[in-house]
């Protein structure tokens, strides 16, 4: 690890004027609970020229009601995520999502955004800096090719958010703030499949917050693997939601994580009207393997990740059938 490097440390009291001193100050980054920031730059891994932190603003770490949707600062801790009641209550899975991040000390600093926002990984990248330095750097930081795929014009470094998926499969909605105003994203829009830009973030721009709708019926569930039961990222991980009319699929959404340089949705249209068997089973089965580009970002073997999706995929379908 290195020695942080010399930055300016701002701390805005409101959204408005952190958007102000991002636009004014070039170089600057965003900072919350810093969990995966500070790190980074322990590591080498950028060098700005201020950091602005977010922890004194107090709408975004708010969770309240609008309407029928929850409302979800971007600054709310996933400690508080885990406990709240009514997360618990309506979208349990978002609850349990956020309780399979890191440990218990991870959780009371880390916030929504800042694992919404998280950078990419790579076993090229998330080295010292004499090891990059060693092997040329990478397409990500300072080099000219991605390591994983070197004839590729793109990095393949891979996104591992736990809490992005669960909020894809609920059908929420991402709330950014920037210089030109306020826009609302779908979820599984505010992600580029691209590992060294995985953000749909403009300049100057910060997510605010997570609009929620209703739960609205749905049964939801989040799986991961990872080498230690606790602390470690998703080698891959898989959200579902799922509406059962009957004895067949009312309605489905599959997300994953882990496996590619952003959380995706999976394509599930064709299993509506099914029944939850054998056959339905492989058909996602060969709509997982079609979505998710598992490839060398991780110690673990692409096969062993691409296998584990798909048995954790069925195995919470049979949960949440059954639920």
């Amino acid at each position: 690890m290195n020695l942080l490097p010399d930055f300016r440390f701002h701390r805005p009291a409101s959204l408005e004027e952190a958007v102000r001193l991002k636009a004014a100050t070039a170089g600057t980054r965003f900072v919350a609970g810093g969990t995966d920031l500070l790190v980074n730059l322990r590591r080498g891994l950028g060098e700005p020229s201020g950091l602005i932190d977010l922890t004194a603003i107090t709408e975004l770490s708010a969770v309240r009601r609008d309407g029928g949707s929850l409302w979800l600062g971007a600054g709310v801790t996933l400690a508080d995520l885990a406990r709240h009641p009514e997360i618990l209550s309506d979208y349990p899975a978002l609850a349990e999502a956020a309780l399979a991040v890191a440990g218990p000390t991870h959780r009371a600093a880390a916030t929504l955004g800042g694992n919404l926002c998280q950078d990419t990984r790579c076993i090229f990248f998330n080295q010292s800096e004499w090891w990059r330095e060693a092997n040329g750097y990478c397409l990500k930081h300072r080099g000219d090719k991605c390591h994983v795929v070197p004839k590729s014009d793109r990095c393949y470094a891979t996104y591992h958010g736990d809490i992005a998926p669960v909020l894809m499969v609920l059908n929420a909605l991402a709330v950014v703030a920037g210089p030109d105003g306020v826009r609302h994203i779908e979820m599984t829009a505010f992600f580029n499949e691209d590992g060294s830009a995985h953000l749909n973030l403009a300049a100057g721009e910060v997510l605010a917050a997570v609009v929620l709708p209703a739960p609205g019926g749905w049964h939801a569930g989040y799986a991961k693997a990872r080498v230690r039961d606790a602390i470690d990222f998703p080698l891959a991980g898989v959200a579902v939601a799922l509406k059962r009319h009957g004895g067949v699929i009312g309605a489905l959404n599959v997300a994953i994580t882990g496996t590619n340089s952003a959380p995706l949705a999976v394509s599930t249209g064709d299993l509506i009207g099914r029944p939850w068997d054998g056959d339905t089973a492989a058909a996602l089965a060969k709509s997982l393997r079609a979505k998710a580009n598992v490839l060398r970002t991780t110690v673990m073997g692409s096969v062993y990740r691409r296998r584990a999706m798909q048995a954790m995929t069925r195995r919470l379908i049979d949960t949440l059938w059954d639920r």
